[in-house]
């Protein structure tokens, strides 16, 4: 089952029968040259496959375990990456925000906001998001259940923005560690909303490595495939050409070289759930 609604930026569409959408880039902007090497390469792959593909990298990570973590460039020389790219590339960009202070100028530049996990619940940060117009794209909360995410998609489309897409990155179980209850998909889905799987950070083990987070990168293909199969929408993908050196997130990151096979996957059994529901 896919969404009953559409959600369009532009000329790509997510939801109610559209072709899977790939979300993906490095956690964080690490500096223009490695930024522009991932999109050219996740360009090139998408159009060789046909996917239709938004870019995703973070301007400052807020949100990191230690104070002496690497958070990215800041708003406004991050801002001006992510500008860059879009522009050479022509593709659209996603990122998230994490103060009401960034709102605005973010919205100048990204396609889609997105508002953090652990940002969920924040009403008036929520709100003043959805004010943009923007697509948002709400992360569920590691501690939210999926029936819970209606009250945060309500509070989007109070302000009378309709586009809204929900990304499901898993739920705490135990200490540091998430597992996937893939109902939820179907369960977010009958809010009428497309449904993003976060193939990446399902199998990150939060703060799992004492003053950063750990990962389990070797099981996100496993958990995309049966995300596409239970009828997720898009898929979300942390990726780096060298994982192991990234300054975010690497131990989740997928491999540049192994996205070619994953991605070929995951486009058939789509299509398999196409054809069945046909």
């Amino acid at each position: 089952m896919q969404s009953s609604h559409v959600v369009k930026t532009d000329d790509i569409s997510i939801g109610q029968g559209s072709p899977l959408v790939l979300i993906s880039g490095p956690c964080v902007i690490e500096d223009y040259e490695t930024s522009s090497e991932i999109v050219s390469f996740l360009k090139g792959l998408t159009e060789k496959l046909d996917i239709p593909f938004i870019f995703k990298a973070s301007y400052d990570k807020a949100n990191r375990t230690s104070i002496n973590s690497f958070r990215g460039p800041g708003l406004i020389d991050g801002l001006d990456i992510l500008k860059r790219i879009k522009e050479e590339f022509g593709i659209k960009i996603l990122s998230d925000v994490h103060s009401i202070n960034e709102v605005d100028r973010a919205a100048e530049v990204l396609d889609i906001i997105q508002i953090p996990a652990f940002l969920c619940r924040q009403t008036d940060f929520i709100l003043e998001v959805a004010r943009t117009g923007k697509v948002i794209n709400i992360k569920k909360g590691q501690f939210l259940s999926p029936w819970d995410i209606v009250n945060v998609v309500e509070k989007i489309t109070s302000t009378g923005n309709n586009r809204v897409l929900i990304t499901e990155r898993g739920t705490m179980f135990g200490y540091n560690n998430l597992v996937v209850d893939f109902r939820g998909i179907k369960i977010m889905q009958d809010t009428g909303r497309p449904v993003i799987f976060d193939a990446t950070h399902s199998i990150q083990l939060p703060g799992g490595a004492g003053k950063s987070s750990g990962g389990q990168r070797e099981f996100a293909p496993v958990l995309a495939r049966a995300a596409v199969a239970a009828g997720a929408d898009g898929i979300f993908m942390e990726v780096h050409k060298d994982p192991d050196r990234a300054l975010c997130d690497g131990p989740n990151s997928l491999k540049l070289n192994s996205l070619y096979n994953l991605l070929s996957q995951l486009k058939a059994i789509r299509k398999a759930l196409d054809v069945q529901s046909e």
